[in-house]
């Protein structure tokens, strides 16, 4: 069984997050060899200072979690987050453009992300699946290689639901090996981590990382 820690997004989004909970998340992705922290902008300076002799990746979040901010409000969010330490960027589409049919509003406004981002940060592009037709599904990811993106993302974790096993299999037909995938909302367990990675999932994101990773030890 391969090893799940170096799959996972330790993630710690909820808006009223204190400063001892990032640290505490730090340190156990530092303990547990996960891939990255996730935190909102506010937290990437700190978590910098307590992962700057680890291995561990800082992700932020832009356009969080609705996505309709304008596309220069999300690239000056990139590059803020990048200059205070972000490795990786979440970004959120922009969903009212997506279901108006306004393709070239939603390829514009991740170019500009993946623009800020380009040889600094990787760029993962969160759809939010469970707001989509399958048509949609398909149309979003198509948008985000084209733009550049490096991952398609399953969901914010904050809307009406999380990440579904047959989206990430559509999102991996879709995408080939175009860019990668991330799992992301709702995964609480290791049976239901390895189902994702089964689909095509090259990431998870979760907020019960520790409880997913010592199971798989005990």
């Amino acid at each position: 069984m391969e090893n799940i820690a170096a799959y996972i997004d330790h993630t710690l989004l909820k808006p009223d997050a204190s400063s001892e909970e990032i640290v505490k998340i730090c340190k156990d992705a530092i303990k547990h060899n996960f891939a990255s922290v996730c935190v909102n902008p506010y937290y990437v300076k700190l978590a910098k200072r307590q992962l700057k002799d680890s291995e561990v990746k800082i992700c932020s979040v832009v356009g969080f979690p609705l996505g309709c901010t304008m596309k220069e409000v999300k690239a000056c969010e990139t590059e803020l987050a990048i200059q205070h330490g972000a490795d990786e960027i979440d970004m959120v589409i922009n969903i009212s453009a997506l279901k108006n049919k306004d393709y070239n509003t939603v390829k514009e406004d991740i170019e500009a992300v993946v623009e800020k981002a380009r040889d600094n940060a990787i760029v993962k592009v969160i759809i939010e699946t469970c707001l989509l037709t399958e048509k949609e599904k398909v149309k979003a990811c198509l948008l985000s290689v084209d733009a550049g993106a490096d991952f398609v993302k399953t969901s914010t974790g904050f809307s009406t639901g999380g990440a579904v096993v047959s989206d990430v299999k559509l999102m991996k037909k879709t995408v080939g090996n175009r860019a990668k995938i991330k799992a992301s909302g709702g995964i609480r367990d290791i049976n239901k981590a390895y189902e994702f990675i089964d689909a095509g999932a090259d990431r998870i994101g979760a907020s019960l990382s520790v409880a997913i990773v010592e199971s798989q030890n005990n």
